[in-house]
């Protein structure tokens, strides 16, 4: 009976003493993340520091004549990656020391548990400044950008050319509805103009257009000296077609709706299966132009390249519009310049087709 009794209140008193253990790991514990958390900021702290005197050490030498301004920046920025490398090193190490003290001291955990690291040092940042600008932005870890307002397309388009020419309609146009085309290729970027919606963008960029005119009824264009005229050709033509190639700068601010894509570490904005129209204009200069003839002569193929200004307008720029889905839009672009230039009639390019931003 004594026995039992000693049982009893040897085990009421372990349940007593239960909770005070517990708080006392659990107080360690806190204590144990509490010192790792004060000395990965300990480390930061110096290696910034240790950052900002190189950085005034190279700004003196850049003062006194010994360093070119991009060899000053390119020291800064190999400065910034060493010790932004260190406190990913160092902050590693007593990670793992960590990690390890708490594998040891929790038997009924895996040799396999991780300790995530602290949210504030999954991105490390360094910023130094001089006396006029931010020199150093560095960015460490795998994730992506949080927010990426640019992003950049090949544009590609192509469809349907003629002129509209002054006090003609263009049902009657001496060139040929289908069989005179345009082609487009160039780069773009959109930015996102608002800061909490996509709903506005501002797209840029370059391409070049060729735009053909392919005359009707065996007609090609003769250069007179300010004067370039359709006249009939004197064999039979297969094919006659007036190219002008041009180089341009496209600006477009475009509308529509998307989608918020929201992963965690970073979100993005995607026009997919969205409605989307564009309005704006582009500038540039002319390449070349070339009239290319194919005809038949003492019952032979011949072929013709002639290569010259034609008169044509050496400064390129116009109104061009878009609408469409995604990707895909139906294309406008018509130029406020003047095809041949004056003393000749008035015909200024238009363009119809379709447009890919892909």
């Amino acid at each position: 009976m004594m026995k039992k009794t000693i049982l009893i209140a040897y085990f009421f008193s372990l349940i007593a003493t239960c909770p005070q253990i517990l708080a006392q790991e659990n107080e360690t514990t806190a204590e144990k993340e509490a010192s790792l958390k004060q000395k990965k900021e300990q480390i930061i702290l110096e290696e910034k520091e240790a950052l900002k005197k190189e950085v005034i050490a190279i700004n003196t030498r850049f003062n006194n004549g010994d360093l070119t301004t991009d060899e000053a920046n390119k020291l800064k920025e190999e400065a910034a990656e060493i010790h932004a490398l260190n406190i990913e090193n160092k902050t590693a190490i007593l990670e793992n020391t960590f990690a390890l003290s708490e594998r040891e001291a929790l038997h009924n955990k895996t040799a396999d548990t991780i300790i995530k690291p602290d949210k504030e040092i999954s991105r490390v940042e360094i910023q130094v400044f001089d006396d006029e600008a931010p020199l150093v932005d560095i960015y460490y870890g795998q994730q992506k950008k949080y927010d990426k307002r640019t992003h950049s397309n090949l544009l590609v388009a192509f469809g349907f050319n003629n002129a509209i020419i002054e006090g003609q309609s263009i049902n009657n146009s001496p060139y040929k509805m289908g069989k005179s085309k345009f082609f487009e290729m160039g780069w773009t970027w959109s930015t996102r103009l608002l800061n909490n919606s996509n709903a506005v963008r501002f797209r840029y960029g370059f391409a070049f257009q060729f735009n053909g005119l392919n005359p009707t009824d065996n007609m090609y264009f003769v250069q007179d000296g300010e004067l370039t005229y359709l006249e009939e050709f004197p064999g039979d033509l297969t094919k006659s077609k007036l190219r002008m190639d041009n180089l341009v700068v496209p600006i477009h601010f475009e509308f529509g709706p998307s989608k918020t894509i929201d992963k965690g570490s970073y979100f993005r904005y995607s026009t997919r299966k969205k409605f989307k129209f564009g309005i704006g204009s582009y500038f540039g200069f002319n390449l070349r132009t070339r009239q290319k003839l194919k005809y038949y002569e003492d019952g032979y193929k011949q072929k013709s390249k002639i290569t010259k200004s034609y008169n044509t307008s050496n400064l390129i720029y116009g109104l061009s519009s878009y609408i469409g889905v995604d990707d895909f839009s139906f294309y406008v672009k018509y130029d406020l310049n003047r095809i041949f230039n004056e003393p000749n009639p008035k015909e200024n390019n238009i363009s119809l087709g379709l447009r890919f931003d892909l």
